[in-house]
């Protein structure tokens, strides 16, 4: 049996795919006891409780009138300190800008005795924050200096290589997104009442908030239903208004970030996911792992999640009318919904699941070890 690792995982700890993801990987690790260290600047969203083998040391970026955000350089600072105090063996760093950036510099500083980095990214970091010119050449550089690259899609690889020009002697491993198929399941009994339309994200401009909104309304022109909003973010105030304006506010419940996001999602008929731009697109994993069929743009890596007219629908970026007539369909055809929500399930557990994906991250993690 090889020997535990010392793992430190840094990421957002905002309401996001990047941090989910990297919370589950952290707590999957530990519970096969490697000891993890979140390094982050709070303690992130799925990370209720600290289980054992699991720490959490804050970042404070402190507030000085030259520095716009020190948080970069405290990062790194922090890096150092815990590589130190507990002899790191691997940074596991969740996007590019600026934790790559930040493992690097504390590389600089523990010389030898730096730990190996590791740089998942997740999509934004590449083909918005990446790709802008003040960004792109640090951003390139902290990817080709890491120690292994990883991504959870084709899409984003192809991406990474050809729109952001990272060389390809730089090796990328895809390995996907996955969810926990034992939390997020189907209920025991289909939902009953007015049918739920629910969307996750951070309501940034990326994720077309808006567009779930008229979405919605437009099928409320046709069928009774209900809309829960779940997440928060800089869109929330214009989304509110937009409700209003529509005239679905009153049907439109804004939840926030919750920790029951998977009973949520086990009393929802149609998740919807009309992004700009999504990498992966872990939110509609998880409502399918719940057996709930998805509408969503066809982008980035979205079509690798969802099989269209099998587990889903999927339709151009701001195609409203041709989303609104696929739930729809849904909603009227209760055979179709049955059989997609069958779907969903049963590829989940066969291409997704959480132990499977976690052993592919600790295989690669020896790999660049050696």
């Amino acid at each position: 049996m090889s020997a535990p690792l010392s793992i430190g995982i840094t990421c957002f700890p905002t309401y996001g795919g990047s941090g989910v993801v990297a919370t589950e990987i952290g707590l999957s690790l530990a519970a096969r006891g490697h000891q993890v260290h979140f390094i982050c600047s709070a303690l992130p969203s799925r990370l209720s409780a600290l289980p054992p083998n699991v720490v959490f040391h804050p970042v404070v970026a402190p507030h000085y009138p030259l520095f716009d955000s020190p948080y970069a350089l405290a990062l790194a600072s922090k890096m150092v300190e815990v590589t130190q105090r507990t002899r790191l063996d691997l940074l596991h760093v969740h996007y590019a800008i600026p934790h790559a950036t930040s493992a690097f510099l504390a590389g600089q500083i523990l010389g030898p005795a730096r730990p190996k980095v590791v740089t998942t990214l997740h999509g934004t970091d590449i083909t918005l924050v990446g790709m802008d010119a003040s960004f792109a050449p640090i951003t390139r550089f902290s990817i080709a200096q890491s120690d292994g690259v990883t991504v959870p899609s084709q899409s984003l690889r192809t991406q990474t290589y050809e729109a952001l020009g990272v060389p390809r002697s730089v090796a990328i491993e895809v390995i996907p997104n996955f969810v926990d198929t034992a939390l997020f399941r189907p209920p025991s009994r289909a939902p009953a009442g007015v049918p739920l339309l629910v969307h996750t994200s951070n309501f940034r401009a990326v994720k077309r908030v808006g567009d779930v909104l008229r979405i919605f309304a437009a099928v409320r022109q046709r069928l009774p239903c209900e809309l829960a909003l779940v997440g928060d973010g800089p869109d929330r105030g214009p989304v509110e208004a937009l409700a209003r304006e529509l005239g679905v506010h009153a049907h439109v419940r804004f939840l926030g970030e919750r920790r029951d996001l998977a009973e949520l999602l086990q009393g929802a008929s149609v998740f919807l996911l009309p992004s700009e731009l999504e990498s992966f697109g872990l939110a509609a994993l998880e409502a399918q792992s719940c057996g709930v069929p998805v509408v969503a743009s066809s982008v980035g890596g979205i079509p690798e999640v969802i099989q269209h007219g099998a587990t889903g629908f999927l339709h151009p970026v701001g195609d409203v009318a041709a989303m609104a007539q696929s739930v729809v369909r849904l909603l009227e055809d209760s055979s179709l919904h049955r059989a997609m929500s069958r779907q969903a399930r049963a590829q989940v557990e066969q291409k997704w699941p959480r132990e499977t994906l976690v052993s592919r991250y600790e295989n690669y993690y020896r790999q660049v070890l050696r």
